[in-house]
């Protein structure tokens, strides 16, 4: 970035910034798939890999356990967009971020 002329560099954060997904319709996580048997004996889950899929939202918070919530099947599609978008704000912000450290180690207004 040393090479990047400074009005790059801003031109770069302003379409950055429009990148940005709605701040409102984002959601921190991973969303996990899983199969379970149900325990009726003779089901055909018993067999094989279990019902589902089932979809669980996992948020990790530091020095507990992550919590998991489930998922209904009518909100998969939504809570899958909600996540990505979260993914995609903090690679964006990530970027913008160090476009501002660039402008500071050169002193320049941010």
């Amino acid at each position: 970035m040393p090479t990047t002329p400074t009005a790059a560099l801003r031109r770069r954060r302003t379409t950055l910034v429009r990148q940005l997904p709605p701040l409102r319709a984002i959601l921190r996580g991973s969303l996990i798939e899983r199969y379970k048997p149900c325990g009726k004996p003779g089901c055909h889950c018993a067999k094989g890999p279990g019902h589902g899929p089932k979809y669980y939202l996992s948020v990790s918070f530091p020095g507990e356990r992550p919590q998991m919530e489930y998922v209904p099947q009518e909100y998969h599609a939504q809570t899958t967009e909600y996540v990505t978008n979260y993914q995609r704000a903090r690679e964006i912000l990530e970027q913008i971020c160090e476009i501002n450290r660039e402008l500071l180690r050169r002193r320049e207004a941010l």
